[in-house]
């Protein structure tokens, strides 16, 4: 998997030594606090990657993120049978 210069220097790994998009916790960082050239970078590596795009939706529908519908709507672009309505985690507990 390539080693974005956006990915590997976002802010968001602050607490990481290196990037891993194998790993979940990675990923739901890069989602949350990542720049959009990181959000780029992530996205142009899910349109030839199927199992990092299922990652990616594993995190989404699992994490609260603050554009998890936004993602959906990614994943649905590059061709993931995604139901755009579907809930997803809420960090609000009044829902």
């Amino acid at each position: 998997m390539s080693r974005s210069s956006a990915l590997r220097g976002s802010c968001a790994l602050w607490n990481r030594s290196h990037l891993d998009l194998r790993s979940s916790e990675t990923i739901a960082q890069i989602l949350d606090r990542g720049e959009l050239e990181a959000w780029r970078e992530l996205y142009q590596l899910c349109r030839t990657d199927q199992e990092l795009r299922s990652r990616v939706l594993r995190v989404v529908t699992t994490v609260p993120l603050p554009f998890g519908h936004f993602w959906l709507a990614a994943l649905a672009n590059l061709g993931e049978a995604i139901d755009l309505a579907m809930p997803l985690p809420s960090d609000r507990e009044d829902t």
